[in-house]
């Protein structure tokens, strides 16, 4: 009896030690929660500001890829050369098109159906920050 009790014990600490280490483990996300269309705005000071909408989708080989529109001064589409999730939090980069020599690299968090976040338009050659500014979106 008390060795079948023993190992029950042991058991369910097994099962409980796995469901923690499933719900609580990683807290990488491939992102597919947030697919979809988020449009907002962006803003740089002191007063320049735009519309902005990221378009998030499943590429063709399921990896996650998306897409920006940009409206204001400049206004450009480009499409997302790098995407990353951890959590909630999302990291992507593209060219910048009015002038390919900058790239900008993006930064949010998402929260239920908005997500706010920080832009950057960096020098690909290394030799800095050239404008930086804040962005935030809903879910359409």
């Amino acid at each position: 009896m008390t060795k079948r009790f023993l190992t029950g014990a042991l058991l369910l600490i097994f099962a409980a030690i796995c469901s923690a280490a499933q719900q609580g483990g990683g807290q990488a996300s491939s992102g597919s929660e947030y697919v979809g269309t988020w449009s907002g705005s962006w803003e740089m000071a002191p007063n320049a500001s735009g519309g902005f909408e990221l378009i998030l989708e499943k590429g063709k080989d399921g990896a996650l890829a998306g897409r920006v529109s940009v409206t204001g001064e400049p206004t450009y589409k480009a499409t997302l050369k790098t995407i990353a999730f951890d959590g909630k939090k999302m990291t992507a980069a593209y060219d910048f098109p009015p002038d390919e020599r900058l790239e900008i690299a993006l930064a949010t968090t998402f929260d239920g159906s908005t997500a706010k976040g920080t832009w950057a338009a960096r020098a690909k050659d290394g030799s800095g920050e050239v404008a930086s500014g804040s962005w935030t979106v809903t879910r359409k």
